[in-house]
């Protein structure tokens, strides 16, 4: 009987000599680090200790006024890495949103400023109060900003787009100007910001990428939502516009930073400059299907799609459908809005030209002025 050996047998392998430096012979580079990695690196570590230092200021003056001592350099120690160390958090994830919406919020303001020179904003104000009535500042003031913001006009050119009429609009109502801007964040911070569907706003998209959502999830419970912001803020904006009114409360008088009075002759069509915001929202919807249906669950960007890529790179298609549908979305609005109000357009920029002209003049002027007097003061005073 014969037992198996205890140990296979012996089988050398050739040991070429090898370097301790570089690849082997014959063998193929894969870089796997992306360029410019180590400029990012020292802008992330610049940007962190920046923010370090500032948070930490306060504590590293407060101990010099009185002497340091054992206790301020331990204290020191301890807080400047923490707050280093927040910093380093903010500046990573700061870095990441940027990257990842700052389109959203560069095409949102575009379709703002072009909706404002179009002369649609201004149109679809008129028609607002002409549907509901001046009486009701409050109303329509929310619904003008809801339109626009629901539309995927960026919320803050919303406020500067509206404001000018909203003043007008209270001034001639004699309605407290200390009231606008209840309603202005009624109609563009609330409920068309992050509750009803399909929102185009960045505060509705932002949980999507982290949820795997769409705009458009929640429907009934967004819905619901903004119903009741919408009724208790009106309800709490009429109320005090009332007691206002008892206690004889007018616009107000010698106030700051009055808008000129707005002219509202020849101003496009109120449908023609309302049909990008409602294309815009159709288009949204129709791209939040139509997205997964042609990409699936994940998208392989390869070098042979985008030149410079050393090795593929998967994208969830679940999280960012939602950022790519906004995005077409504004995109089609803002095309729509340029072909739609070409001629208020070039007046727009027209008239923002010249108010440009007029600065340089006025500033011109201004240093002008400034010259002839310290020039006739000197010579007085020789």
């Amino acid at each position: 009987m014969t037992h198996p050996a205890p140990l296979p047998p012996e089988a050398p392998l050739a040991m070429p000599m090898q370097r301790f430096h570089g690849n082997p012979p014959g063998t193929i580079e894969v870089r796997t680090a992306p360029p410019g990695l180590l400029a990012k690196r020292l802008l992330l570590i610049v940007a962190t200790a920046v923010l370090g230092m500032y948070a930490s200021t306060g504590l590293r003056i407060a101990p010099g006024e009185d002497g340091i001592g054992v206790l301020d350099v331990v204290l020191l120690a301890l807080f400047v890495p923490l707050m280093s160390w927040i910093a380093f958090g903010f500046v990573s994830g700061l870095v990441g949103f940027v990257k990842l919406y700052l389109p959203v919020f560069l095409l949102g303001a575009v379709f703002g400023k072009v909706i404002e020179l179009s002369g649609f904003s201004e149109s679809i104000v008129a028609a607002a109060i002409k549907y509901i009535g001046r009486t009701r500042a409050n109303a329509v003031i929310v619904a003008v900003c809801a339109l626009l913001t629901y539309g995927g006009v960026s919320l803050f050119v919303v406020v500067f787009a509206v404001y000018p009429f909203a003043a007008e609009l209270y001034r001639q109502s004699n309605i407290p100007k200390r009231l606008m801007p209840g309603a202005i964040a009624l109609g563009a911070f609330s409920f068309t910001m992050d509750s009803l569907p399909g929102t185009p706003q960045i505060q509705n998209i932002i949980p999507t990428t982290f949820f795997k959502t769409t705009a458009w999830a929640a429907p009934v419970l967004g819905v619901a939502g903004a119903v009741f912001i919408v009724v208790v803020g009106l309800t709490y904006l009429e109320w005090r516009r009332r007691a206002a009114a008892a206690n004889g409360e007018g616009y107000g008088a010698s106030l700051l930073n009055e808008p000129e009075r707005v002219n509202s002759d020849n101003l496009p069509n109120p449908v023609l400059a309302i049909t990008p915001l409602i294309l815009g929202g159709v288009v949204n919807y129709a791209l939040t299907k139509a997205i997964p249906h042609w990409y699936g669950g994940q998208f392989d960007v390869t070098p042979d799609i985008l030149p410079g890529l050393h090795a593929p790179v998967s994208i969830s298609i679940n999280g960012v459908v939602a950022i790519w549908a906004v995005e077409g979305a504004l995109l089609t609005g803002i095309l729509l809005a340029i072909v739609g109000g070409v001629v208020h357009l070039a007046g727009g920029i027209v008239r923002v030209r010249r108010d440009h002209r007029f600065l340089v003049r006025a500033a011109a002027a201004a240093f002008d002025a400034y010259l002839y007097r310290s020039g006739r003061s000197h010579s007085q005073a020789a």
